[in-house]
């Protein structure tokens, strides 16, 4: 019973920070550390990887349910220019997703091994919430370029997807880095959020089956308790993430991005003294 409290709690908090630029790998080993996983039968060091993984696949399944619509060429109810811009939207998430496709195939696994560590994580979660703070400060009375997804051109796409690159640092946030490189590069900050949203898509399809796949191939495999575990971690971060979406989009229509800077850099530091007194224990 108690593991599965564990991973309602983690489900939740996969769900709230996935979309939000405060990034959830920061969150989730610090809740994880909290509740010292990894550790005991169900909670292997192995399991625990892939189930990361698997529940931020849940948050995605939450984009898909929230803008399936606008994100479905074949919907009757479009009109056949409404189809193709579609089919345009569709190449763009292409195009971004590139860089992290060709520089996460080749980058990933050295960054978790050598990087994923308390002081790296506290100092992105640091750096990047100064970011956010003084590029906000720096766009203010700037009128953003690109207001309308189908007016963000193929080159910008590119762009936005270089600066998701960035995320494969833990603590930086794959939203945070996108929504930055967006806005810097001349996009609203509601283009920006969406675009982010549907680039996470391919990325986190791809990842998660990297790692799962790769789980099986070593002779990894699941008990039943861990199996009930991730569904359960997966269900609860889709809906929790389907209503984060919900409340950031509505709260960036009149609003900046710097609280979400103010909160990273107030975490980044409760994770650094966590870790000073060895609350938290990652390598």
């Amino acid at each position: 019973m108690l593991d599965l409290i564990k991973s309602i709690i983690i489900g939740i908090v996969e769900g709230i920070t996935e979309f939000l630029p405060v990034s959830s790998t920061g969150h989730i080993i610090l809740v994880s550390s909290l509740m010292n996983i990894p550790g005991g039968a169900v909670w292997t060091k192995s399991f625990t990887a892939v189930f990361d993984y698997t529940i931020q696949l849940g948050a995605i399944f939450a984009v898909i349910q929230l803008y399936f619509h606008k994100l479905n060429p074949f919907s009757s109810t479009k009109t056949p220019r409404e189809r193709f811009q579609t089919w345009r939207l569709w190449i763009k998430v292409a195009v971004g997703f590139l860089p992290a496709l060709i520089f996460g195939f080749l980058l990933n696994d050295f960054m978790d091994a050598h990087l994923l560590n308390v002081w790296v994580v506290s100092a992105m979660l640091i750096l990047y919430g100064i970011l956010f703070i003084v590029i906000e400060n720096r766009q203010k009375g700037i009128a953003p370029k690109v207001t309308d997804l189908n007016k963000m051109t193929y080159q910008l796409a590119l762009f936005i997807g270089l600066f998701q690159v960035l995320s494969l640092v833990p603590g930086t946030s794959r939203s945070g880095a996108t929504i930055l490189g967006a806005i810097l590069l001349g996009a609203s900050r509601f283009v920006a959020a969406e675009f982010s949203f549907f680039l996470s898509i391919p990325v986190m399809f791809g990842v998660t089956v990297l790692k799962v796949g790769s789980f099986l191939a070593h002779g990894g495999r699941f008990t039943i308790m861990q199996s009930l575990v991730m569904l359960i971690g997966f269900v609860v971060s889709w809906i929790v993430a389907w209503f984060a979406i919900k409340v950031m989009m509505r709260y960036i229509q009149n609003n900046d991005f710097k609280i979400f800077g103010w909160y990273r850099i107030v975490v980044g530091v409760l994770f650094l003294l966590l870790a000073v007194f060895g609350v938290i224990t990652i390598a």
